[in-house]
Parts: structure tokens; C-alpha cells; sequence
């Protein structure tokens, strides 16, 4: 990723301010930003005594278990019209 192509974009997440740095446009970091931070809060009011570090851990463990799943479910949907097109 040449310097140019960077996108940079500061978003706040759970109250703190950060730089983001990629190739994808300002308005898509900002929605992960924001459902980073929705996600934070959500377990955050069912966890009020857990640290801003096991937080964001216990996010990302979340956000990684949905990836997961979904990816699954995509693989079985390409198995089934694959065994359609057979």
C-alpha cells in the first residue's frame, strides 16, 4: 500500500480519539468505528466491572466469533449451489 493510496481518518471509539490508516474510504472506517463502538457499549452495560483493556478483548473475541460464523455459512451456501449446478 504506496503512501498515496493511504486513507487516513481519526474516529473515536469507547471515548478515545484514533488514527485510522488504510485503502478503504473514510465513511467505511468510520462505520466499523462506530459498530466497534457499539459493540463496546452494549457488553460493557451487561459487564459494567470489566476494564477498558478485557473490553476491548472481550470485543474483538465477539466480533471474530461472528466472522466465523458467517464465513461458515458462506462456505455451506457455495457447497449447496455448487451441488445445484452439478
Amino acid at each position: 500500500m504506496s503512501e498515496q493510496h493511504k486513507i487516513h481518518t481519526v474516529v473515536d471509539i469507547y471515548g478515545n480519539t484514533y488514527k485510522m490508516v488504510g485503502t478503504e474510504t473514510s465513511g467505511h472506517m468510520r462505520l466499523v468505528a462506530s459498530m466497534v463502538d457499539s459493540r463496546m457499549r452494549e457488553i460493557n452495560a451487561l459487564n459494567p466491572s470489566l476494564d477498558q483493556a478485557k473490553l476491548a478483548v472481550l470485543t474483538a473475541s465477539n466480533a471474530i466469533h461472528d466472522y466465523l460464523k458467517l464465513k461458515e455459512q458462506v462456505e455451506q451456501l457455495e457447497n449447496e449451489i455448487k451441488k445445484l449446478k452439478e
